[in-house]
């Protein structure tokens, strides 16, 4: 089963400083975890906005006297830049996320996503952050939707700030990944409470795919980036794709399921790489990575050595992979979730 990714030998991250936007997220509580099983910082700040959702965390990590607890919102730089004092890598992975909500509150998401972003770059420059990596989503490729443009933006604004931190030590690279499996708003446990009321289960389209990632599996891919990155670099995962039905059918064996259609903003297949990115990828890793390099790079960018180019016409979609989650597979996935 392809759902675990190689831990490295070494990090860059050991024993260093690192801070966490958003850290009291699905992906920020399974990095925490990560970071203190494996990496022993000196120092982890988790930075995010609810005092509850920091205490109960708190609870759960058992105090633990590596972590440290800043309440602050990304649209503060003045927050940002007293919480960086002393970090050597940060990871933004604070964002508003919701395709529906963001098509009726489109500013609050601007200035959250984009604005907040600038102001995380502007915080490392100035405090000087050895290296930054911002979590992007397949629906920053070829956005159709405000959530999508957002994140888009957002990648720009962090492949940028390496022009801007030319002269500094600060570096930023992104990852760009799918659906995670088990993050919160996760239609698994939706799923579920609908299929033990016996009620059908209300699926997007039947015909939709989608690609599919684990928190360890994310997680692992941000460590890795720290340790490849020299700054400017749009990394994605080479991951498997699964059919919607074939979900649903794993989470609820031989329920019913109805097609309610695409929502306002959805797409029918998802995107992680377009033909035009395309043309600037290279597989790494052995292949399990791709790097999108920047168009433009005035900091001294070389590609990485171990990179292979792509074949011409390149695009990475979920329903053109060549890499499929079987049905027992995605229920041995949920089963250890």
């Amino acid at each position: 089963m392809r759902s675990t990714l190689d831990l490295a030998a070494v990090s860059v991250l050991q024993r260093s400083n690192l801070l966490i936007t958003g850290g009291t997220g699905s992906f920020g509580k399974a990095f925490v975890r990560h970071a203190l099983d494996h990496l022993d910082p000196a120092r982890l700040v988790v930075f995010s906005r609810d005092e509850l959702k920091q205490y109960e965390m708190r609870q759960q990590f058992g105090d633990d006297p590596r972590l440290r607890w800043f309440i602050g919102d990304i649209r503060e730089e003045r927050r940002l830049e007293r919480a960086m004092h002393g970090v050597d890598y940060v990871v933004h992975a604070a964002a508003l996320k919701q395709v529906d909500t963001a098509e009726y509150n489109p500013f609050e998401f601007v200035k959250t996503n984009v604005l907040g972003s600038q102001n995380v770059i502007e915080a490392a420059i100035e405090t000087g952050v050895r290296k930054v990596v911002a979590l992007s989503t397949d629906k920053a490729s070829s956005p159709i939707n405000l959530y999508g443009a957002t994140k888009l933006t957002a990648d720009k604004l962090f492949i940028s700030g390496n022009h801007y931190a030319a002269r500094y030590e600060t570096r930023f690279a992104v990852v760009r990944y799918g659906n995670v499996v088990g993050s919160r708003g996760s239609v698994i446990p939706f799923f579920r409470r609908l299929a033990e009321a016996g009620e059908a289960l209300p699926v997007t389209d039947l015909r939709c795919t989608r690609f599919f990632i684990t928190l360890e599996q994310a997680v692992q891919m941000v460590v890795d980036t720290f340790d490849l990155m020299q700054g400017g670099e749009l990394l994605v995962p080479r991951i498997s794709s699964m059919k919607v039905t074939d979900l649903a059918q794993a989470i609820a064996p031989g329920a019913e399921m109805r097609d309610v259609g695409l929502r306002p903003g959805e797409k029918l297949h998802e995107e992680m790489i377009s033909p035009e990115e395309g043309r600037r990828a290279l597989a790494v890793r052995d292949g399990r990575y791709f790097v999108i390099q920047p168009d433009l790079a005035t900091w001294g960018y070389q590609p990485p050595p171990d990179g292979v180019p792509v074949p011409p016409g390149f695009a990475y979609r979920s329903d053109t992979n060549d890499q499929w989650f079987s049905r027992d597979e995605i229920a041995a996935i949920l089963a250890t979730g």
